[in-house]
């Protein structure tokens, strides 16, 4: 009866605040996995299919940023099929079933499978223009990062000759140097991931040792993390820190890496950290289903919430986060994001902009493969349809509460409780 109760309030709530949400779900019959599944192949599907026969970089209709720069432009190929892949890779790596969900997934497996091939490929005409720009070592990592989230589904099954050349690019990209911010992480989720797949022989312990010692510096408390030396008002806690700060330890943990640093303490404490920021991220979720728009880099859309999907997909939310309160937010925000805006182009690819098309939010570096960072939204996906992130009944989450006159978790600040050492 309590759990009847609830998700009655819940839809009442969602009646009242977003009737047109409310109205399509009842009209529709839609689960809200098979909402998130339908999001998942719109953007999939046109990136994939093509890339996969060798035809992304002819037939996707590109979009570059009014101010973009002077960099190589075929950069937004590896963005595109990066960016995707590092969201998707989750949901790609369930096991087959006979649902229309398991063979869209099977289709877009295969396709994946076959654009990882061409990507390294010289001989495709998709081969990713590798060490071509700066730009490179951002979205080789996003594709470090995908096999990292997919490693049995996505790496493993690759040829031989296809995981040499992958090894063989990242070590390449060593000769970018990155700039004194968040790009540390590019370098260390790519040698990390060299660590776990090729062996502590082949990675460059000292850009994973620097990244750690650095994003420990720049750590500013109650979940945020400065991007370099001086703090931001941004999302790059979101876009970049959390999830590849926890992905590069575990990945050390993984290979089972021998130096000074004591990685499963430094990871248990990021952990903590991320769940804080995850809660900061539930509460920046509005009744009406919107969050806040600040900083730069705000086109990548619902990469802003991140930490939550990973978190969530992971299995490792906080007591104050129930999956029931995290998937009704996060569902409201793609409802609010992607039902009635002018979000792909007439090709099917996403357009620049926050929610629809608004190329003048675009920076300079921003181009439409850029955005495809909003995928990341999308890894709870990776959970079995049978999972309680989407059996439970939907609950109404802390906005949704506060407003509406409901008892909600008071905040408070979190400490780091768990100290570290170098070994020797």
């Amino acid at each position: 009866m309590k759990r009847i109760l609830i998700f009655l309030v819940t839809f009442c709530a969602f009646s009242a605040l977003t009737p047109t949400i409310a109205k399509k779900k009842v009209q529709n019959q839609q689960t809200d996995r098979e909402y998130w599944c339908q999001e998942a192949w719109k953007m999939a599907q046109p990136v994939l299919e093509n890339m996969a026969k060798g035809e992304l970089q002819k037939n996707m209709q590109t979009e570059f940023s009014p101010s973009f720069d002077s960099r190589n432009r075929k950069v937004v190929y590896m963005e595109t099929f990066g960016r995707l892949m590092a969201g998707i890779a989750p949901w790609l790596s369930l096991p087959d079933d006979d649902t229309v969900e398991g063979r869209q997934r099977k289709q877009l497996r295969e396709w994946a499978l076959a654009s990882y091939k061409n990507s390294v490929d010289p001989s495709s005409p998709d081969y990713l223009c590798w060490g071509a720009a700066g730009q490179n070592l951002v979205d080789a990592a996003y594709i470090a990062e995908s096999f990292i989230r997919g490693y049995d589904a996505l790496w493993v099954p690759l040829d031989q000759v296809t995981k040499d050349r992958y090894i063989a690019e990242f070590k390449k990209l060593r000769s970018i140097e990155p700039p004194y911010t968040n790009w540390f992480l590019f370098s260390s989720i790519i040698e990390s991931f060299i660590a776990k797949a090729a062996g502590l022989k082949e990675y460059d312990d000292y850009r994973v040792m620097t990244t750690i010692r650095k994003v420990e510096e720049w750590y500013v408390g109650d979940g945020w993390y400065a991007d370099g030396p001086v703090f931001a008002f941004d999302y790059y806690s979101s876009y970049v820190f959390h999830s590849m700060y926890l992905e590069t330890l575990q990945n050390m943990i993984d290979a089972k890496a021998n130096t000074r640093l004591e990685y499963k303490k430094y990871y248990d404490r990021a952990l903590k950290r991320a769940q804080k920021y995850s809660i900061i991220l539930e509460r920046f979720v509005s009744p009406e289903g919107t969050f806040p728009v600040f900083g730069r880099s705000i086109p990548y859309r619902l990469a802003a919430l991140q930490p939550l999907a990973l978190i969530a997909w992971q299995q490792k939310l906080p007591k104050e986060l129930t999956n029931g309160q995290v998937r009704a937010a996060l569902t409201a925000v793609m409802h609010r994001m992607y039902d009635h805006q002018q979000n792909y182009n007439e090709g099917g690819f996403l357009t620049i902009g926050f929610c629809g098309h608004q190329p003048e939010v675009a920076d300079w570096y921003t181009n439409n493969g850029s955005l495809y960072l909003t995928s990341l939204s999308l890894m709870p996906l990776g959970l079995p349809a049978n999972h309680d992130f989407w059996t439970c009944p939907a609950e109404p989450w802390t906005q949704v509460k506060a407003w509406n006159g409901q008892s909600f978790p008071k905040d408070h600040r979190w400490a780091d409780d768990i100290q570290t050492k170098d070994r020797w």
